[in-house]
């Protein structure tokens, strides 16, 4: 199982991002899976969060209003929009699965990393 990240870039503050990230392997409808980012001389931190559904998603604070999670169980991919970006926003972003419905917003909770995609949000 793995997972391969896309979408990153620059962007100037107030813009718009669409991360994709996409599953190869079996099963991706019984999977939680999140969004984590890391800013230079940070820890990894949770932004978003889905059930294997789709149908319950959680957000850190510092995105909620911004950003959505969402997911395509039929494609294998899972996205993560970002909207009014601002400079605070600029970090590698890493998609993320665990083999478990439920979903959870700590990192060690998950087992499966997806290789990161660099956002670059300029003012």
């Amino acid at each position: 199982v793995q997972l391969q990240a896309c979408g990153g870039g620059l962007v100037q503050a107030g813009g718009s991002l669409r991360l994709s990230c996409a599953f190869s392997g079996r099963s991706f409808s019984r999977y939680a899976t999140a969004w984590f980012r890391q800013a230079p001389g940070k820890e990894r931190e949770f932004v978003g969060n889905s059930i294997w559904s789709g149908r319950s998603t959680a957000y850190a604070d510092s995105v909620k209003g911004r950003f959505t999670v969402s997911r395509d169980n039929a494609r294998n991919m899972m996205y993560l929009q970002m909207n009014s970006l601002t400079p605070e926003d600029t970090a590698v972003y890493y998609c993320a699965a665990r083999f478990t419905h439920s979903s959870k917003i700590v990192p060690g909770e998950y087992d499966i990393w997806g290789q990161g995609t660099l956002v670059t949000v300029s003012s």
